[in-house]
């Protein structure tokens, strides 16, 4: 049966797209989330109004920041919240039996029309406590809300992250690329992790499904069974090529290949470094050139990269640039990975020289082979001249983190602020509806994250305000802010009559991206020992946190 509609923000049916993944219903949530909505509408609670915060305690991989990403699905997902008729005598067969039908008939009614949404844009940098979402509703559907929320920010935000601090290690500059679907848990995963990869500060996918729903470019060339398919160059039977503008055809391109493997034997470009090259890795290049001669890039590494890859590479890319065509590069895919890239350069600049075809010096070289960020690291420290790098598994599996660690706790109930206690400090819940604030200083950076209650003034530019430590009284400090962000932003207005924020589109997103992390302070960036960055309360909040602390705990009774 088809997902019915969701009823809008205004109870008229809207036609809203739901989310990339069709498992991704009602359904998608704990048992308990069923148990305790049928105890709320028991008790006549379920259409209490209830606050609900999603956030996280600790940043991933050891770093200090987080990227903030999930948000468009979970919107989507709200947007076309309704039970079928199916899912609703699901529910009835999953529940005891002493169930009464009247709570059936209520599932039948709900929508998420009267739920409210806040949160930080997707795309930005994110510190622990801070609320990404703010939910409010009716507090037996936003109950419903949880695990499907937290199952589609946990992986995201984890992935997203992990993909920014692969594009810090690399630099700029280069090229990345990822390749990890083969490796990627399952297609949710492999998807999931292309569109946030891509977010994160990646540049393409491999990932051609991810291409298509999102628009993310896509990469790939051949592997090493394409390259050992080959026996010799008798195999290619169509040897013709058309020049790049045309005006010409070369009617044996293996021969003109040939002719400059030999050029290059006996030239200085090789300084003796090769005899005989591998003929059955020149046919598979000389094939996929015929194919591709436009983006002609070449895997090097299936018999010897010096001796036959990098010379076999080069002869096709100079008989390509006889035609009026530029080769894109190669791919090393195992060895000495920075010792292999700069022969390959040190080989390329020898050709430019040798045979003075302009900006050969440059060609590409692209690296993968189970790369991550420690490898990518070493490289920098030893010297390379890779311009891009391919990763996969270390990057998709978060296989230095499997999980962010994401909690949706109950801060509100009819204007009845809650706070949720633990011996361990970290894990007790900040309550109230509030307001978050990051204040940047003179030189830029921003410097503090604060929460406020809802009523409370907004920090003011130039106005200094005390920001406290929510549970470390000694931890304090002024701030004068010199630019002041809200972050929390209405993505889900619900009843309410307030402006609804835009999704914008993945670029936007990424783009948005890149420039916080370009804000951030290069210590609080740094891989290893960075400095935390300050999440703090108001004073007012602060104050009002300890109180209710005081007022909820159990005074105990020493005999």
């Amino acid at each position: 049966m088809e997902r019915a509609t969701a009823n809008g923000p205004n109870g008229a049916h809207s036609g809203r797209v739901g989310p990339t993944n069709p498992m991704v219903t009602p359904l998608l949530t704990d048992q308990y989330q069923f148990t305790m909505f049928y105890a709320y509408w028991k008790a006549g609670k379920h259409n209490e109004r209830a606050v609900f915060d999603l956030y996280f305690r600790r940043n991933p991989f050891g770093g200090e920041y987080t990227i903030f990403a999930g948000l468009e699905e979970c919107i989507r997902f709200i947007s076309t919240f309704k039970f079928t008729e199916e899912e609703i005598a699901f529910v009835r067969e999953s529940l005891p039996p002493s169930c009464e039908d009247g709570f059936f008939d209520y599932l039948r009614e709900i929508d998420c029309s009267d739920v409210e949404v806040h949160a930080v844009s997707e795309g930005s940098v994110v510190f622990p406590k801070v609320p990404l979402l703010r939910v409010e509703g009716p507090v037996a559907v936003v109950q419903l809300l949880e695990t499907p929320f937290l199952n589609l920010i946990n992986y995201a935000s984890l992935v997203a992250t992990n993909a920014a601090r692969h594009r810090f290690v690399a630099g700029k500059s280069k090229i990345l690329l990822e390749f990890g679907l083969r490796r990627a848990q399952g297609p949710d995963g492999g998807i999931g992790a292309s569109k946030y990869c891509y977010l994160g500060g990646f540049d393409a996918t491999s990932n051609v499904a991810a291409g298509k729903l999102f628009g993310i470019p896509l990469r790939g060339t051949h592997s090493h069974a394409f390259v050992s398919s080959f026996m010799s160059p008798d195999e290619i039977i169509d040897k013709s090529l058309h020049s790049s503008d045309g005006s010409s055809i070369c009617e044996d391109f293996v021969s003109l290949v040939q002719k400059w493997l030999s050029k290059i034997q006996w030239s200085g470009s090789s300084h003796g470094a090769f005899g005989e090259t591998n003929q059955s890795e020149l046919a598979a290049f000389t094939s996929y050139a015929l194919a591709f001669p436009n983006n002609f890039l070449a895997l090097v590494d299936t018999y010897d990269v010096i001796r036959s890859g990098i010379p076999n590479f080069c002869a096709v890319a100079l008989a390509l640039s006889d035609l009026g065509y530029k080769a894109t590069g190669i791919r090393l895919d195992s060895g000495d990975l920075a010792y292999l890239s700069c022969e390959a350069r040190k080989f390329f600049v020898a050709i430019e020289n040798d045979f003075g075809v302009p900006g050969f010096g440059k060609t590409a070289i692209t690296a993968s082979n189970d790369l991550n960020e420690e490898t990518l690291d070493a490289l920098n420290k030893q010297g390379h001249e890779v311009d891009a790098f391919g990763i996969g598994t270390h990057l998709v599996t978060c296989f230095a983190q499997p999980a962010l660690g994401c909690v949706f706790k109950l801060v509100e109930i009819n204007d009845q602020p809650r706070i949720k206690l633990s011996e361990d400090v970290s894990k007790v819940s900040i309550p109230c509806k509030k307001r978050c604030f990051r204040l940047y200083g003179k030189e830029g950076y921003p410097l503090v994250d604060i929460m406020t209650g809802e009523n409370e003034p907004s920090p003011k530019v130039g106005e200094r305000i005390l920001c406290r430590h929510p549970f470390n009284e000694s931890k304090r400090a002024y701030v004068v802010p010199q630019r002041v962000e809200e972050l929390l932003k209405c993505y889900w207005p619900g009843t309410s009559d307030k402006a609804k924020e835009d999704l914008p589109p993945l670029k936007d997103i990424r783009k948005r991206c890149m420039e916080q992390l370009e804000q951030m302070r290069p210590d609080h960036m740094r891989r290893l020992n960075p400095t935390p960055y300050k999440v703090s309360v108001s004073a007012k909040l602060y104050d009002f946190i300890h109180f209710l602390w005081l007022n909820e705990a159990p005074v105990g009774e020493l005999q």
